[in-house]
């Protein structure tokens, strides 16, 4: 999958197209929490980030570590992780240290509140935004119209 995402951006890039990369990690070698996990998710943008994408999707990251070696290493080094906006801000700096765009999925249907609180913590971090499709689109559409004008106020930080 690598040679064919590098294919395909080299070609986009040669017509002038911007290349964005969903990189969600998946597969039989992690478990269901360490598609999420810190490591992981900074690791899927990292790798997105060296196949040419200039713009990366990935999930928001949990403080679970998947992988052993790279426990070590974030204990070692002391990686703070408790925060969704450390560890949004450690996944923006695994992208070229903050010189791609990355955005991060809305996920399953939430609360409200979770919403929000979930977006303070990507704009806290130095995330460049998130996808809330079915967050705001399985709304009535004067109640998903104001809950993406808050969304909107929060990225702009016209509101906490």
């Amino acid at each position: 999958m690598y040679g064919q995402i590098r294919e395909l951006t080299e070609e986009a890039k040669r017509k002038g197209l911007a290349v964005v990369v969903w990189s969600y990690p998946r597969g039989s070698g992690l478990s269901k929490a360490g598609e999420t996990a810190i490591d992981v998710v900074a690791y899927a943008a990292q790798i997105a980030a060296q196949l040419g994408a200039h713009f990366i999707k990935v999930k928001p990251p949990t403080a679970h570590i998947e992988q052993d070696a790279a426990k070590k290493v974030y204990e070692k080094y002391k990686v703070p992780v408790a925060t969704l906006a450390e560890r949004i801000k450690h996944v923006v700096q695994s992208a070229f240290n903050g010189r791609r765009i990355v955005i991060f999925s809305g996920g399953e249907a939430k609360e409200t509140e979770a919403i929000f609180d979930e977006v303070r913590g990507i704009r806290d971090g130095g995330g460049f935004g998130s996808i809330i499709g079915r967050n705001s689109f399985q709304r009535p559409k004067e109640e998903a119209l104001k809950f993406l004008s808050a969304v909107m106020d929060i990225y702009a930080g016209k509101t906490k």
